[in-house]
C-alpha cells in the first residue's frame, strides 16, 4: 500500500503544473507524503478547491504567518509550502468543504499571479538532492530518531509496535524527517523551518532536536502525573487511617476528646471578653482548626494562636488606688526627695479620679545611672495599685521584639509588649521601658520606629501585633521610659514622651537616703540587725567623699554593703556586737581612700582656670591650662577636644586679640607668641561649648601673667561679641563644685531659671554669680 502511494506521488509530481491555486491554512504545516483532512470555509479557499478539482486536483497549500488574519494577502503567507493532491472532496450542510489531501512536493512561490476569485501562484519545485548510498551519519541519525520516537510513545502509554513498523520501513532521511515532523506537537514556526530545509540530513537533525525536547516534556509530564497520583494515594490512605482511628476511639470511649477540646476553646473565646472583630477572627481560626487533623503542624500553630488570644486580658482591668494621700505616703516612703516626679504622679491620680476614661501618660525619666529611675517605676505601680513589668530595651535591634513575628515563620511568637500584658494579666499595668536611649537598629528593622505607635496615646488604642494580627487597646497602659541621655533618642519618639529630669543627689541627700534606705537594707541582707551596726556621725559623708564619685547611689550601696559584710564576718566568728564604725577606723574596713580632694589647689599659676562640665554620670570640674612661648602666633589644642570645644578656643583667642588693650595685653602677642591650650585627663574625650568662659579666662590670665583665684569655677558659652550664653546641666555642675569645696561659681545670666532646681543647702555652701558678658568675669577671676 505504501509503495502504491509512492508511485502515485511520483506520478503526480511529474504532472504538477507551474501555476497552481493557493489554499491558505491557519495553524498547520503540510509535509510530503502526509495525508490529512482539511475543512475549507473561506470563499477564496472554496474557489481554489473548485479550480483544482477541475484542472487536475493539484493545489498549493501555504501556511498563514498570523492565524488571526481572516482574509490573508500575499504578504501574510509563508513563501514555501507543499503541493498537494486532492484525493476526495465532500460538501458539508453548512456550505463548507471537507477535502482529503496528500502532500506531494515542496514548492517555493516565484510570484502570485492573481488573488481573485482565489489566490493563484507560479511555483518552483524544491527537489531534494539524490543520495546514491546511505552514509554512516545518516544511518546514525535515523536510528536515534526512531529510538526517541519509541521512547516518547512508551512514556505516553501508547503501544509503539504498529507505528515503529512504519518508521522502520522508511529508509530515506528526508522522508523520515517529514514523517516525524508531521506527527510532532511543535509550533507552526518550527514546523515551517523544517519544511523549508531542503537538505535531508539537516532536516532530520532539526526533527531530532524537536524529538529530544519532546522527550524531556514527556518525562516531566510523566513525573508530575506520578507525583500527583502518589500524593493522592497518600491522602486517601491518611484519610482512611484517620477514619479507622476515629472508629477505634469511639469504641474505646475516647472519641469525643477532640470535640470537647474544641468546645472548651469556643467557651474560652466567649469568656475572654474580646471585642467583636477580634472574636470574629478567633471563631474563624477555631473553624479552620475544626477542619484539620489534630496532629498536623498547621493545627498546632492555630491552637497556640488561640491560646494566646484567650489568655490576653481583653477586659481585665485592675482598680486604681485613687486615695491621693495614701499614694503620696507610699511615694515618700519609697523615695526621698524627687519632688517633681511625685507631684506629676499625684496629678495623674487626681485627674484619673475625676476622669476615669483618661488615657495613660507616657513619662520619660532622664538622669544619671543610679539615681533611682527604675525603682521609682515600681514605686509608682505600688502607689497606683497596679501590676508592674520592666522591659529592658538596651541593645534591642529587632523590630519583631516589639511588634512580634508573623505566624508564617517557624517558632513565631508575639512581641514583648503583648507578652508583658499576658504576664501582668491586666489591661492597665505599669510597663517600664528601661534604657530607651540604648535602642539599636540593623537589617531586622528599627525598634524605635515600632515604638512610635506604642507610645502615642492617640494611636495605641488599636496597636496591632504581627502575631495576633488584630488590634489591642494599649491606651490604659501607663508607660514609663528611662534614659541616661536624650541625644540618642529619635526626635519623633521623644516628642511622644513627657520628659522628667532626675538630677544627681547632693551629699546631704545621699547621707539621708543612705540612713533611711541603704544601711537598713544592706544590714538585713547581710544578716545584721540595726542595733548591731552603728555608724558614727560623719562616716557616711566620708564614704561618699573619699570612696565614691558618682551622681547616683550604686557605688555608695556597694561600699555600705562591703562594710556590712566585714561586720557579718565578725558576727559569724562569734564576736559580740554592736559593731561601731567611725571615721578613724573606716580605712581599715574599706582600704585607702580612692578619691582625694586634690582638684582644689591652694593657689593657681597664671594661665590656669577651673571650669564645670556635665557628663552622663554627673558634673565634674575641669582645669584649663594655657601657656605662651616665643613664636609666630600658632595655636595648639590638646586634651582630646571635640570640634565644638576647639571652636570655643578659637573664639576665645579672637576675643582676646580684639580686646587686648582693654585687658593690658601686648597687641603684638599674636605675632610674637605661640599659645598652647591643654585640658588635663587627656585620654578622656571632651566636647561642648560650655568651657568657653573658662578658656577665655585662662587665656587672659596667661597673657597678663595674673593668676585666677583658686576657689572660683565657671561655665558658659561665649560669643565673639563677649556675650555669655546659657548652657545645660547647671544643678549637676554646682553639685560638683560644692563637692570640691569651691566658694564662687559663675554661670550665665540666662540660666537664672535653673537656680530653682538647686537645693537651698547647696546654695548656702557656694556663692552663685550671674554674668552676662565676659568683661564681668575677669574682675571676679582676679579677686577684685
Amino acid at each position: 500500500m505504501q509503495d502504491a502511494a509512492d508511485g502515485l506521488s511520483q506520478q503526480a509530481e511529474q504532472n504538477i503544473p507551474q501555476v497552481l491555486p493557493v489554499l491558505p491554512v491557519r495553524d498547520i504545516v503540510v509535509f510530503n507524503y502526509m495525508i490529512l483532512p482539511l475543512f475549507v470555509g473561506r470563499e477564496k479557499s472554496v474557489n481554489a478547491v473548485d479550480a483544482a478539482l477541475s484542472a487536475g486536483r493539484h493545489i498549493l497549500i501555504l501556511t498563514q504567518q498570523d492565524e488571526g488574519v481572516e482574509e490573508p494577502e500575499h504578504d501574510d503567507l509563508y513563501q514555501v509550502g507543499t503541493v498537494a493532491m486532492i484525493m476526495r472532496m465532500l460538501k458539508m450542510p453548512d456550505g463548507r468543504l471537507k477535502v482529503l489531501v496528500q502532500g506531494l512536493a515542496r514548492a517555493r512561490v516565484r510570484r502570485f499571479v492573481s488573488d481573485s476569485p482565489y489566490h493563484e501562484a507560479e511555483i518552483e519545485l524544491m527537489r531534494e538532492p539524490v543520495e546514491v548510498e546511505p552514509t554512516t551519519e545518516a544511518e546514525a541519525l535515523m536510528r536515534s530518531s526512531r529510538e526517541q520516537s519509541e521512547r516518547i510513545l512508551t512514556l505516553r502509554g501508547i503501544s509503539p509496535q504498529d507505528i515503529m513498523a512504519v518508521l522502520n520501513n522508511v529508509n530515506e532521511p528526508g522522508r523520515l524527517a517529514d514523517l516525524i515532523a508531521s506527527n510532532l506537537r511543535i509550533s507552526v514556526a518550527e514546523a515551517q523551518a523544517i519544511l523549508e530545509c531542503v537538505d535531508p540530513l539537516e532536516r532530520l537533525r532539526m526533527a531530532g532536536a524537536q524529538l529530544a525536547k519532546e522527550v524531556e516534556v514527556a518525562q516531566m509530564q510523566n513525573k508530575i502525573q506520578s507525583m500527583a497520583k502518589e500524593g493522592m494515594d497518600r491522602a486517601q490512605r491518611d484519610f482512611y487511617l484517620r477514619e479507622q482511628l476515629k472508629a477505634i476511639k469511639r469504641e474505646l470511649g475516647d472519641g469525643d476528646n477532640e470535640n470537647e477540646e474544641l468546645e472548651d476553646l469556643g467557651k474560652a473565646i466567649e469568656r475572654a471578653g474580646m471585642p467583636k472583630e477580634v472574636r470574629k477572627e478567633a471563631y474563624k481560626q477555631l473553624k479552620r482548626l475544626d477542619g484539620m487533623h489534630s496532629e498536623s503542624s498547621e493545627a498546632t500553630v492555630i491552637r497556640t494562636y488561640l491560646d494566646w488570644m484567650i489568655e490576653l486580658p481583653w477586659k481585665k482591668i485592675s482598680r486604681d488606688r485613687l486615695d491621693i494621700k495614701e499614694a503620696a505616703r507610699i511615694l515618700d516612703e519609697d523615695h526621698y526627695d524627687l519632688t517633681k516626679v511625685k507631684e506629676r504622679i499625684l496629678e495623674y491620680l487626681s485627674v484619673r479620679k475625676l476622669n476615669p476614661k483618661m488615657k495613660g501618660p507616657i513619662l520619660c525619666f532622664v538622669g544619671p545611672p543610679g539615681v533611682g529611675k527604675t525603682s521609682l517605676g515600681r514605686s509608682i505601680a505600688r502607689s497606683l495599685g497596679r501590676k508592674f513589668h520592666r522591659m529592658s530595651l538596651g541593645g534591642m535591634r529587632d523590630e519583631a521584639e516589639i511588634r512580634g513575628h508573623r505566624r508564617t515563620y517557624i517558632g513565631s511568637m508575639p512581641g514583648r509588649i503583648v507578652q508583658a500584658l499576658k504576664l501582668c494579666g491586666t489591661r492597665n499595668p505599669v510597663i517600664m521601658l528601661d534604657e530607651i536611649d540604648k535602642l539599636g537598629a540593623d537589617f531586622r528593622g528599627d525598634p524605635s520606629s515600632a515604638l512610635l505607635e506604642v507610645l502615642d496615646p492617640e494611636q495605641n488604642n488599636s496597636f496591632t501585633d504581627h502575631y495576633l494580627n488584630v488590634p489591642f487597646d494599649l491606651s490604659r497602659v501607663m508607660f514609663i521610659c528611662t534614659a541616661n541621655v536624650l541625644d540618642t533618642i529619635p526626635q519623633p519618639l521623644l516628642d511622644r514622651m513627657e520628659v522628667i529630669r532626675i538630677p544627681g543627689y547632693t551629699e546631704h541627700e545621699k547621707v539621708t537616703i543612705a540612713e533611711r534606705y541603704i544601711v537598713p537594707r544592706q544590714a538585713k541582707d547581710n544578716g545584721l540587725t540595726e542595733d548591731e551596726l552603728q555608724l558614727a556621725p560623719g562616716v557616711l559623708a566620708k564614704v561618699i567623699r573619699e570612696y565614691t564619685s558618682e551622681a547616683g547611689l550604686r557605688n555608695l550601696e556597694r561600699e555600705v554593703g562591703s562594710i556590712c559584710r566585714k561586720m557579718a564576718r565578725k558576727k559569724a566568728e562569734n564576736e559580740k556586737g554592736p559593731f561601731k564604725i567611725t571615721a578613724a577606723n573606716l580605712h581599715k574596713i574599706l582600704g585607702v581612700p580612692r578619691y582625694l580632694d586634690d582638684e582644689k589647689e591652694p593657689d593657681l599659676p597664671p594661665g590656669v582656670a577651673v571650669g564645670l562640665a556635665w557628663t552622663p554620670v554627673g558634673g565634674v570640674i575641669l582645669h584649663v591650662e594655657v601657656t605662651t612661648m616665643p613664636g609666630k602666633g600658632k595655636l595648639t589644642l590638646t586634651g582630646k577636644l571635640g570640634d565644638v570645644m576647639k571652636e570655643s578656643a578659637q573664639a576665645a583667642l579672637s576675643f582676646a586679640r580684639a580686646h587686648a588693650e582693654q585687658y593690658g595685653i601686648d597687641p603684638k602677642f599674636s605675632e610674637e607668641r605661640d599659645i598652647h591650650v591643654h585640658v588635663p585627663a587627656g585620654a578622656t574625650p571632651k566636647d561642648g561649648p560650655s568651657a568657653g568662659v573658662t578658656l577665655v579666662t585662662a587665656l587672659i590670665s596667661a597673657l597678663t601673667n595674673i593668676p585666677v583665684r583658686p576657689d572660683l569655677v565657671m561655665t558658659g558659652e561665649i560669643s565673639l561679641r563677649g556675650r555669655v550664653l546659657p548652657v545645660g546641666g547647671i544643678k549637676e555642675k554646682i553639685l560638683a563644685a560644692v563637692a570640691k569645696g569651691m566658694k564662687l561659681a559663675l554661670i550665665p545670666a540666662q540660666n537664672k531659671k535653673d537656680l530653682e532646681d538647686i537645693p537651698q543647702e547647696l546654695r548656702r555652701r557656694i556663692k552663685i554669680q550671674l554674668v552676662e558678658r565676659v568683661e564681668e568675669i575677669w574682675p571676679l577671676a582676679k579677686g577684685e
